[in-house]
């Protein structure tokens, strides 16, 4: 792939689902990735011994900036162990990840959106609530948080 070619979004999302389970692996973790049917979970993590585990949404974009798209479902709280990896793919460097709890995204998107909703859009016109949102963590705060996941012995999450 050159430097100035993007892969479709569906190539894409498959890569962003193979880095991660990859980046699980090299860390001593089990991951599978789930069948296309499987709503919501793309990755099931483990620790070795399976005492304990997390479900995992990869969202993965082409650019180096730390913003994924996502779509108002993700303002849903309702599942527990459930986290998002997001995926920059930067060309032709190393992927960076960013480990989030699904409860931190949801309250993002919801915030944000609702705040995009009360600003004003061209001209001074209201804008129109759609299903689109945005994750953004431009300060770096969940770069490489796999921690996060809790699967260490520890049990830190």
């Amino acid at each position: 792939m050159g430097r100035s070619s993007r892969l479709s979004a569906g190539l894409c999302g498959t890569a962003g689902e193979y880095f991660v389970a990859a980046e699980l692996s090299r860390r001593g973790y089990v991951a599978s990735i789930t069948l296309r049917n499987t709503r919501g979970i793309d990755i099931l993590a483990s620790d070795v011994d399976a005492k304990r585990s997390v479900g995992i949404q990869v969202k993965t974009s082409q650019g180096s900036r730390a913003e994924w798209l996502l779509n108002s479902k993700a303002e849903d709280d309702t599942a527990e162990n459930l986290f998002y990896v997001f995926v920059s793919l930067n060309g032709d460097k190393s992927p960076e990840y960013y480990v989030v709890p699904r409860r931190v995204v949801s309250k993002s998107v919801r915030e944000s959106h609702a705040a995009w909703l009360r600003t004003p859009g061209r001209g001074g016109r209201r804008h129109r609530d759609n299903p689109n949102r945005k994750f953004a963590d431009p300060a770096g705060e969940y770069r490489d948080r796999w921690e996060l996941l809790g699967l260490d012995s520890n049990g830190a999450a």
